[in-house]
């Protein structure tokens, strides 16, 4: 008999979860109840999936209100009704409209008006599917009003929001919190009331016992409504089911695409290919995911279509249909991938597609999908309040003051001299973490469905203008809805900018085929920048963990980056399992240590677990389980549904399988601890070879054409690191770096032979506009012969003037700078107000004979300091002392085990933890020559000699040697004293 009930997804409002109000129900003996959360329909799937399991009749709607104040209720009779009030709201959320005071006519829907909305608006006619509802506070009201009158139109509506008092004060900071005001101003019509509790089916009975009719009315709404969706093993896909206009044409269709690319895949495909394919198509029809492919290969056909570029990935990466018509570029038959973890019999999902798009044309792939496909909408995620940031939100609300509450955030205060406010703060911080702070959108998920998305949920608009729906992919997937997942990244916009830069750069070479792949996997010299730690810029592979791993593998082909690609992740270092593989990789008599029946399992990967393949094959063939067992495994691995029953069961039948196989238990707890370390970190082997063959396009650039590889880049964001280092990284590959140029530069950075022009985007405080308004005058106009010339045709204002000298923008002059910046003094109008119009005739500049003004190489070093972030030269031509006794990198391996001195120039530095759990820094150094090697702080270490940002560090250790990979265990580290500004005294 509760009609509107809220859980903690009435967003900033409610103060539990959907499960924690099926408990709550159950407990007072509530067989039936509706969750109707505040303009927001996130639990209602979940709580459908949930109820069954407390023996509860579920039913949905939706609270409608503007702010906190209530306008109805709508309470869908059926699923048609629930899509009616999916599309109310929608229509609402999407274009900011406040809800009326009267609902709209529905037809599949009870609308119920809260009681003191109908007395205020003095309403008197009511439609069949209008009702008023009465709180157990109200009937009081209720026995003096004229509406007792209308018995047919009375229900109960105590609505739920809290369980106690506990709740309410949660419920109050987070109102506070949403109003972003003191917890001592928040208004009261801004709070729920203090009585919106569940009561026992008893006691609500009987606070309405003089009224048996108001009893009647409400168990009669509910018992008209019926809610149903199929969840697990009963779900159906929900994604659209014909791409086109029948099941028999999308078969054909799919057979007729793999028939037009196989002769361009497979010159002459062999009877492995012939079955496979056959296998494979056969699957995909008897499961029913033949539109699936077809939308994916019509997504991917259009982004070719337009010139773009794009990499599919995911367990879909196994699949020959896929690699045949386009959507992958990764050969099956030659990696031998795992065809049962692309797609087996017993897996009621479609594989995953994760199609990469270049950053800059993703956005134009999914507006085509949005207008090609009917019924799309993105996916949503939730963004919960996390512990630190609700206690800074706490202790605003509470009106403490700003250190007190850094002090709190970090937990530099023992909990005993604490004050009770700040006591407080902590206590609802810790109930209030984890609560859902709003809805967001997924950061790949798109939904193409057979029916309008208002039948599963409300949507929004996100500042991308694409509707959005209020579930997560988990809830998705629950109910029969699979996400297609188009990305964006950066490495596909390097590789297609740095052939463009080429083109231009060099128009006498030939074209180039970024997709020769084969000559690029055999190719000596690329494969040499692998093992030897060369591929800073590449895409996935240029990080210090990474180069230092290939170094170590000695990776030096297409199937070595594959392997390296996964092992890098966090579970097969967490299992223990990344050294084992290197010493078996690297020394073949290693192979011996392998399990004899693991080793059979997984010859390739000499019995370690690398892939999540390798996940279905120890849990099919190892452990006996049926490929849709090990399915469950694979999936519970990824921490998503660990908790989930059927993953739990599965867990005890791999260990009861593997004991009546006569396994022991130190094998079987070995086995299973490893699976359990990393199968949620690891890639599908398609996964990673899809990453690898981006990674081997980068590398062939890089390689070849190094210096405008660097610039592409250096245009597109980077990448793992800071600008500065890639800018060293293309004066190690032969680049001259020239500073901007009034007269060669542009917005992005340039190159022209081997002298890369940096971009006036590097300026720091200098406008786009007059960006924009000098390099247009540029294009119309021609190059600027002087500062004269310059100030006559471009308005700008002396600040921004000088920064454009600073950095040496005028340089072409063959004037100092300090000349140049008096010279703008004296004929620029220096005031803050100047006229923006251009001039209609130049002015007569005044020439004054100014003494010679020299400036020196350390001062021009600290204007590209101040203007750019670092200096062109390099902080080793900063530094104030001597460098004595020290070695460089190249000359690590000679002094392993010996304490030995190295300067460094900082690259990067992190955090990490020892598996012991002891904080340790780990941090990657360029030493004078321009190499890079690597440092580790200790427990020991890692506070005594704290690391304080760029700059040169003095560092004393000792060297250790692991698989040929030098590096150094920091004993002490000191940061260099560099040459003071010659400017300031």
């Amino acid at each position: 008999m509760y009609l509107n009930c809220h859980t903690y997804y009435s967003l900033r409002y409610g103060t539990f979860s959907e499960i924690e109000l099926l408990e709550l129900a159950k407990n007072n003996e509530i067989s039936s109840l509706v969750l109707t959360d505040i303009n927001n329909t996130s639990a209602c799937l979940n709580f459908i999936r949930q109820s069954k399991k407390y023996a509860i009749k579920p039913i949905i709607g939706i609270d409608f209100r503007n702010g906190a104040k209530q306008q109805f209720v709508g309470i869908a009779k059926n699923n048609n009704g629930f899509e009616e009030l999916n599309q109310l709201l929608s229509h609402h959320l999407e274009d900011k409209i406040e809800f009326s005071d009267k609902a709209p006519k529905l037809s599949n829907s009870f609308i119920i008006y809260p009681f003191e909305q109908v007395l205020e608006l003095e309403m008197t006619a009511f439609e069949d599917y209008e009702f008023i509802g009465i709180s157990v506070a109200e009937i009081r009201k209720l026995r003096f009003s004229k509406l007792k009158e209308l018995k047919d139109k009375l229900v109960i509506l105590q609505t739920v929001t809290i369980r106690n008092k506990r709740d309410f004060n949660a419920h109050r900071l987070l109102r506070a919190i949403a109003n972003n005001c003191l917890l001592s101003k928040l208004p009261k019509c801004e709070e729920c009331k203090q009585d919106e509790k569940i009561l026992s089916k008893k006691d609500l009975e009987l606070e309405f016992l003089d009224f048996p009719h108001i009893i009647d009315n409400t168990l009669r709404l509910m018992s008209q409504c019926e809610i149903q969706f199929n969840f697990g093993n009963e779900r159906q896909s929900q994604n659209l089911k014909l791409y086109t206009n029948s099941a028999k044409n999308d078969l054909k269709l799919l057979k007729q695409l793999c028939q037009e690319g196989l002769p361009k895949r497979y010159k002459k495909p062999t009877t492995k290919v012939h079955e496979r394919l056959k296998r494979e198509l056969d699957t995909i029809e008897d499961l029913d995911f033949v539109s699936f492919f077809l939308i994916n290969h019509d997504i991917v056909s259009y982004a070719k279509s337009q010139g773009y570029f794009h990499v599919g990935r995911g367990s879909g990466a196994n699949s020959i249909v896929a690699y045949i018509i386009g959507i992958t570029d990764v050969d099956p038959i030659e990696l031998d991938l795992y065809f049962e973890r692309f797609i087996n019999p017993f897996r009621a999902s479609p594989p995953d597609f994760d199609i990469d798009f270049s950053w800059k044309d993703r956005e134009d792939v999914t507006n085509y999908i949005f207008r090609r496909f009917k019924n799309t909408a993105l996916l949503a995620t939730y963004n919960t309040f996390k512990y630190r940031a609700v206690v800074r939100e706490l202790g605003k609300v509470f009106g403490l003051p700003k250190e007190e509450i850094d002090k709190l955030s970090k937990g530099n205060i023992p909990f005993n001299q604490m004050d009770d406010v700040s006591q407080l703060v902590l206590k609802y911080g810790k109930l209030i973490d984890g609560f859902p702070n709003y809805v967001s959108v997924h950061s790949a998920g798109i939904l193409i469905l057979d029916a309008s998305v208002h039948q599963y949920s409300a949507t929004f608009l996100p500042p991308k203008g694409f509707q959005t729906v209020q579930f997560d992919m988990i809830i998705a997937e629950d109910v029969g809805i699979f996400k297609f997942d188009v990305l964006g990244q950066r490495g596909l916009a390097k590789i297609k900018d740095a052939l463009d830069i080429i083109a231009e750069n060099r128009p006498n070479e030939p074209p180039i085929d970024i997709h020769d792949l084969e000559s690029f996997k055999t190719d000596k010299k690329i494969n040499n920048m692998l093992k030897s730690g060369g591929a800073i810029g590449a895409y996935y592979v240029e990080s210090p963990a990474m180069r230092g791993l290939m170094i170590k593998l000695q990776t030096q082909d297409y199937l070595g980056l594959v392997a390296a690609s996964s092992i890098i992740r966090p579970g097969v270092s967490g299992s223990g399992m990344k050294e084992e593989f290197i010493k078996r990789h690297r020394f073949p008599e290693q192979r011996k240590n392998a399990h004899p029946i693991l080793l059979e399992i997984m010859p390739d990967t000499y019995g370690v677990m690398v892939y999540q393949e390798d996940v279905l094959k120890v849990a099919s063939q190892f452990a006996d389980l049926t490929l849709g067992e090990a399915d469950v495994l694979r999936r519970g691995m990824s921490g998503k549904f660990r908790s989930r029953e059927e993953f739990q069961g599965v867990e005890q039948k791999f260990i009861s399988n593997c004991k009546n196989k006569g396994y022991t238990e130190d094998l079987i707890f070995e086995v299973w601890d490893q699976i359990k370390s990393f199968a949620g970190y690891a890639f599908a082997k398609g996964h990673s070879a899809s990453y690898a063959v981006e990674s081997y396009q980068s590398l062939f650039l890089k390689c070849y054409f190094p210096i405008e590889f660097m610039v592409a880049v250096l245009n597109n964001g980077g990448g793992f690191y800071s600008v500065e280092h890639y800018i060293h990284e293309a004066k190690m590959q032969g680049a001259t770096i020239e500073l901007p140029c009034i007269n060669t530069s542009d917005h992005p950075n340039k190159v022209l032979v081997k002298a890369i022009y940096l971009g006036f985007g590097y300026l720091r405080n200098l406008e786009k506009l007059v960006i924009q308004r000098f390099l247009s005058e540029r294009q119309l106009n021609g190059c600027y012969t002087s500062l004269e010339n310059f100030i006559d045709r471009v308005t700008i204002s002396i600040e921004q003037l000088t920064i454009l000298i600073r950095i040496g923008c005028f340089r072409f002059t063959k004037k100092s700078k300090s000349e140049l910046l008096w010279h703008a003094i004296f004929k620029l109008n220096a005031s803050k107000t100047s006229n923006k119009q251009p001039k209609l005739f130049k002015p007569k500049h005044k020439h004054f004979e100014l003494p010679v003004l020299k400036t020196n190489a350390v001062e021009d070093a600290f204007d590209e300091l101040e203007l750019l972030g670092f200096p062109l030269c390099g902080y080793f031509d900063l530094i104030d002392e001597p460098m004595s006794h020290d070695i460089t990198s190249k000359e690590m391996c000679n002094y392993v085990k010996k304490e030995v001195i190295i300067y460094g120039n900082l690259v990067n530095t992190r955090h990490n933890k020892t598996s012991q759990g002891k904080l340790m820094r780990l941090s990657t150094f360029v030493d004078k020559q321009g190499h890079y090697f690597d440092a580790v702080h200790f427990t020991d270490t890692v506070h005594q000699y704290p690391i304080h940002g760029v700059g040169i560090y003095k560092c004393l250790g000792f060297i250790t040697e692991k698989f040929g990979f030098c590096s150094m265990i920091i004993s002490k580290s000191i940061k260099v004293k560099v040459l003071g500004n010659p400017r300031i005294a």
